[in-house]
């Protein structure tokens, strides 16, 4: 709490959080232009709701902790929904969790069977169906009132205009969220990046911003989709005793129903499902910020009833923010192996996505333009999971006036020399060969765990050898003066003797692992393995035309084009014999001996198998002519499903028909080419249930 909010009084403070509430509502709702993190929005909420407990005479009924939502926008028609859309109460923790359980148990005193469904960070809508046809769509509104999106709504392909029921209800309405999945918003703002429109901060802004305009045009060329999960009124059709078999009910009328939901009791199953998802948060190619725990039995959901905003009956087990504020400091450069050069920002530390953040990457020179962050802007921080934290945007509310733009340098950070964009490239590079951070980070690649693997020379290890001169070459890896190392303080004889068995054991890795460490520009880890098994050696690579080198399936003219400029260039060259010289291995494989018996096939391998490792599998497929993909889609032959599976996967296999093998059914299938018998969609349920 700033010093200025410790000076009021808890009246002025009271009013002071639904003033910033309210308006952080109107920007979330009616604008879907939020300025702070839901977390940061959480935490006003939290702080009012503690200051209405502790003052009860400042309670008033209009108070955001007592509403839901926002009004709705004057762009669309008001809709009076059927029954109030609520909001729900939230948890962060198992305490919290427990204390809505205790909660429950003044009610009611009988077992209680838990829902759970992945809370979807996307936007609430409500479908209304008279006879079996879609008449209507609307948004969560105030609650109240919503929205009238209909126009738009009709042009998401997820949600079916008629309901696959032989006698429909005379009306129904169900409850869902439309959501954009993550690859479809990756895709969108590389397209609003080239063509230089601003970007969407995440997948629920992009949906929201795709349903709450005037053109349905826009949303149709969106790729939305959808997930129902509430029946809400129903008149003349059949009544449910549990909400299970409402969700049974609507995905029989041909409404999608996430199928990660399950039925717990107990509220430690219940957490540790919570905690599950947590960890797995981004599995699927949608984004949840949460678990929504609802009560199963509709009578005794009518025994718990509702408090002003919410029902008592369901919480909201939120997950730890991915997203916050904070200010960002300075805008830098780091250059990488290749010459690149990338801005980043210097953030004022934030606790984010688990961790403390102060940098973030920038990704690019257009980047920083299109989201037009300047330092001393306060900006929104992302961190999802493992993932490089980035920098989303600005708020530009709280924009210092008069802050200028921030302009990409001309001259390199570390060596001085310049910096220079080719025409129709969106990077930048430093083009003098012999800048020290290029150096540094290609003999850092280059000894990496996915190249040469060579233990002891880190990245503090390769700066710290340049610094003292033992390393001035990406050569001199394997001419290293080892009574200079002993010199050094911190390096004894073990240290010493450790790092020269890491060296020499390079010397025998593979040939797609030598090709992966030279960091030759577009060939990766998956062109590497190719090139290597398909010329069975450096010199023949070497020797190659770039026609040859292109005509190698799953090489291309892109890669062979850059293969065949760096073996053009006479210091590789020298590179090469200084390896040759020193006894590395330029053999690669030999062309494989076993039968092709899944030529043409594309399998894919989701989860752990018992024999084989994931790229053990692939590397068996791929020996018998088959192709060994990371997705699923319309081309794939067959999905091998291990223990713990993603569940995209597998529900994507489900979606297209594609059959699902165990362990044993794929071993058959790589002797014979045969499918077996797959297995029954259902147990592919299970295997995710138990994961």
């Amino acid at each position: 709490m700033s010093d200025l909010q410790a000076e009021l009084n808890p009246a002025q403070r009271a009013e002071q959080l639904r003033e910033q509430i309210r308006y952080h509502n109107e920007l979330y709702h009616a604008k879907d232009a939020p300025e702070i993190s839901d977390a940061e929005y959480d935490e006003l909420v939290r702080e009012l709701s503690a200051l209405e407990e502790q003052h009860p005479d400042l309670k008033t009924p209009d108070s955001p902790t007592q509403t839901v939502g926002a009004a709705p926008s004057e762009l669309f028609s008001p809709v009076q929904h059927l029954s109030p859309m609520m909001s729900l109460d939230n948890a962060v923790t198992e305490a919290e969790l427990l204390a809505w359980g205790k909660r429950m148990e003044r009610y009611i005193d009988a077992e209680v069977d838990l829902v759970c469904e992945l809370k979807m960070d996307g936007m609430a809508v409500s479908l209304v169906y008279e006879r079996g046809h879609l008449t209507r769509a609307a948004t969560r509104g105030d609650g109240q009132v919503g929205e009238d999106i209909t126009i738009n709504v009709f042009e998401i392909r997820a949600i079916p205009r008629q309901l696959k029921l032989k006698q429909p209800p005379e009306l129904l309405e169900v409850r869902g969220e439309i959501f954009m999945p993550v690859s479809s918003f990756r895709r969108l703002n590389e397209r609003q990046a080239e063509a230089g429109e601003r970007l969407f901060a995440n997948p629920r802004n992009a949906a929201a911003g795709s349903i709450r305009q005037k053109d349905p045009s826009i949303t149709a060329g969106r790729d939305l989709s959808f997930f129902a999960y509430q029946l809400g009124v129903v008149q003349g059709g059949p009544g449910f005793a549990r909400h299970a078999e409402t969700m049974a009910y609507l995905q029989q009328a041909g409404l999608p129903v996430n199928p990660t939901t399950q039925v717990l009791r107990g509220l430690d199953k219940v957490h540790a499902l919570c905690q599950h998802w947590q960890v797995n948060r981004h599995s699927n190619d949608y984004e949840i910020d949460g678990v929504v725990i609802k009560v199963d039995d509709l009578g005794q959901r009518m025994e718990l009833g509702f408090t002003s905003k919410a029902p008592r009956w369901a919480v909201a087990y939120k997950f730890p923010p991915e997203e916050r504020n904070t200010l960002l400091k300075h805008i830098m450069l780091s250059i990488g192996r290749s010459g690149k050069a990338t801005p980043f920002a210097v953030l004022e530390p934030v606790f984010v996505g688990g961790s403390t953040v102060k940098l973030a990457t920038l990704h690019n020179q257009d980047q920083v333009g299109v989201k037009d962050v300047r330092p001393g802007d306060t900006v929104i921080v992302r961190k999802a999971g493992d993932v490089i934290p980035e920098v989303v945007g600005p708020v530009l509310s709280l924009r210092p006036e008069g802050l200028p733009a921030w302009q990409f340098p001309s001259e390199c950070p570390e060596c001085g020399g310049p910096l220079v964009r080719q025409e129709g490239e969106s990077d930048t590079f430093c083009v003098n060969s012999d800048c020290p951070k290029q150096l540094e980070q290609r003999i850092f690649h280059f000894a990496s765990r996915g190249a040469m693997d060579i233990e002891g020379l880190g990245e503090r290890t390769v700066q710290l050898f340049m610094q003292k001169g033992i390393l001035k070459t990406l050569a001199d890896v394997y001419s290293i003066d080892y009574d200079k190392v002993r010199a050094i303080d911190g390096f004894g004889e073990i240290s010493v003797t450790n790092l020269r068995k890491g060296i020499e054991g390079s010397k025998q890795r593979s040939l797609s692992h030598l090709l992966i460490g030279l960091g030759i520009r577009h060939l990766g880890t998956t062109g590497s393995r190719v090139l290597a098994r398909a010329t069975g050696h450096l010199d023949t690579i070497i020797a190659a035309p770039e026609e040859t080198l292109a005509a190698i399936e799953g090489v291309g003219q892109v890669i062979a084009g850059s293969v065949r400029a760096f073996f053009d260039q006479p210091h590789n060259l020298e590179l090469v014999e200084r390896f040759r010289a020193a006894g590395v291995n330029f053999q690669g494989p030999q062309a494989s001996t076993m039968p092709q018996t899944l030529a043409g096939m594309s399998v894919v391998v989701t989860g752990t198998l018992q024999t084989f490792s994931r790229e053990g599998a692939e590397e068996a497929i791929k020996e018998r002519g088959g192709k060994a993909p990371g997705s699923v889609s319309k081309k794939t032959t067959a999905v091998v499903l291990g223990e713990a599976p993603g569940a995209a996967k597998i529900n994507k296999a489900r979606e297209l028909g594609i059959p699902v093998l165990d362990e044993a059914a794929f071993q058959t299938l790589l002797e014979t080419g045969q499918l077996p018998g797959a297995v029954p969609h259902d147990t592919a349920e299970t295997a995710l249930e138990a994961d």
